[in-house]
């Protein structure tokens, strides 16, 4: 995939014909509602098993060409290149898809051991509607070898809403998390959604396994005193741990998320006992135990958030961690980036020196914020879906504007009351960024919060990047 931004005066018919393909694959691979309507820095997916890169200083297309499994010959021919010695850094080159002409006698599953590549990905890049049968001469596009990731959303739907949204994006999951059963002072468990059976059973039927979250706090509720009374208690650690395991049971959960927040920093030793306690637990069953952890840059770091959240100790006992790295735009604080791709790194850069990196799952948030400005204290920002704010900007004429540092695009308007507004949410190239992020740090994949927003770039990117395990 390649992504395109779009310049003042382009049509969609000039972003086809350059790039050599349809408007539809275009319209259908971002999810553009009006195919004439573009706005000033829209990224846009375009559908290409070529790559595009952009050279940097002390490169050499011999080392391009080894980074994307290709020859300097092919890059050279692609880019009608005269001096192969001489390329300039901020230069636009065009890798080619590898191509295996098919010889007599071969079959999909060498052609595909040889590339390291499955099968599948060959029959969906060619569009193979027999693999059975394959004709010599015949031009095959190789996609290139991906990494392997674990993936998991949270989801607060039930019923029909849970079945569309869940079944929408299973395939591209690891795990689904019906959000939550909320713990209450003397163990027991309320669910916080209406219902998650839906969830559960969409999920499932489409290899996304179940995983039970647990939490102290609701929209009105900070928890703190609820993960007190709790982890204090041993009567009620227990009952807690019987709860939870007789709700998996019945429900049909493989595993558990603990999103215990804004506990007291006196807990702190409690809630690791605890974690080791339910660890413990559900493993004698065969369930697996994972916790969702405040954005830390350091062991010590101040604040409720913070400080009751001991990275070594759940990179230790959990089976894996979420770690929570959005909501840096607070709906109810000043308008910047929710998830600033500068400060993810921060949060990295702390957690890969306690935590195993292939136990991290990097939070990545699914919705944009919309704030009035100048922003009142207190005041809340609207949330709503990545396609809603390109409609937004589309509609006021609004052209996107991208923070590099942050990695994230935002746009400024003035709506009909004459309010302005400050928007941030995510596109193409913000979540590409966030991909090749979990690419450079190795990590074991990505967590969202939630499902919802429709952000049909994001799951193309995912498919693209990455190959999405699947457990039994």
């Amino acid at each position: 995939m390649f992504i395109h931004v779009v310049q003042r005066g382009e049509s969609l018919w000039q972003i086809a014909s350059r790039y050599q393909v349809t408007i539809t694959q275009i319209t259908e691979i971002n999810g553009l509602e009006n195919p004439n309507q573009l706005v000033v820095g829209q990224a846009l997916i375009i559908p290409s098993y070529d790559v595009y890169h952009t050279v940097r200083s002390g490169e050499a297309l011999w080392s391009i060409a080894k980074r994307y499994g290709t020859t300097a010959d092919a890059i050279v021919r692609a880019n009608g290149i005269t001096n192969p010695a001489l390329i300039y850094p901020g230069t636009v080159l065009r890798i080619p898809a590898i191509r295996h002409t098919v010889q007599s006698g071969e079959a999909l599953w060498q052609i595909g051991q040889r590339y390291g590549v499955t099968v599948q990905s060959i029959i969906r890049a060619n569009q193979i509607q027999n693999p059975n049968v394959l004709y010599p001469g015949t031009i095959l596009i190789i996609p290139r070898p991906k990494p392997t990731i674990e993936s998991n959303a949270f989801t607060y739907h039930s019923d029909e809403k849970a079945v569309e949204y869940v079944g929408e994006v299973a395939d591209l999951l690891t795990y689904i998390a019906p959000f939550a059963y909320v713990i209450q002072p003397d163990g027991s468990l309320v669910l916080y959604m209406k219902d998650d059976t839906d969830a559960i059973q969409t999920g499932l039927a489409k290899g996304a396994l179940p995983m039970m979250s647990i939490t102290n706090f609701t929209a009105t509720e900070t928890g703190h005193n609820i993960a007190h009374e709790v982890l204090a208690s041993e009567e009620h650690r227990g009952k807690l741990l019987d709860n939870i395991l007789s709700v998996m049971r019945e429900k049909g959960y493989r595993g558990l998320n603990i999103d215990f927040e804004n506990v007291l920093a006196a807990d702190r030793e409690l809630y690791n006992s605890f974690l080791q306690a339910a660890v413990n637990a559900l493993h004698k069953e065969g369930y697996f135990v994972s916790t969702s952890l405040a954005p830390k840059i350091s062991a010590d770091q101040k604040g409720l958030l913070y400080e009751a959240h001991d990275y070594q100790a759940h990179g230790r006992i959990a089976d894996f961690v979420v770690l929570m790295t959005y909501e840096w735009g607070y709906r109810f604080g000043p308008p910047r980036a929710v998830s600033p791709l500068n400060e993810i790194t921060r949060v990295l850069d702390y957690a890969v020196t306690v935590i195993p990196r292939n136990k991290i799952l990097m939070g990545f948030q699914l919705y944009a914020r919309d704030w009035v400005i100048p922003h009142v204290e207190g005041q809340e920002a609207e949330t709503y879906s990545p396609q809603e704010a390109v409609s937004r900007a589309i509609k006021y004429g609004a052209a996107i504007q991208y923070d590099s540092a942050a990695a994230s695009p935002f746009f400024r308007y003035t709506d009909e009351q004459g309010r302005g507004h400050e928007v941030w949410f995510e596109d193409a190239r913000s979540a590409q960024a966030k991909f090749d992020t979990i690419k450079q740090y190795n990590l074991r994949g990505v967590s969202y919060w939630v499902l919802g927003y429709p952000f049909p770039q994001n799951w193309t990117l995912l498919e693209d990047n990455f190959n999405i395990k699947k457990l039994t």
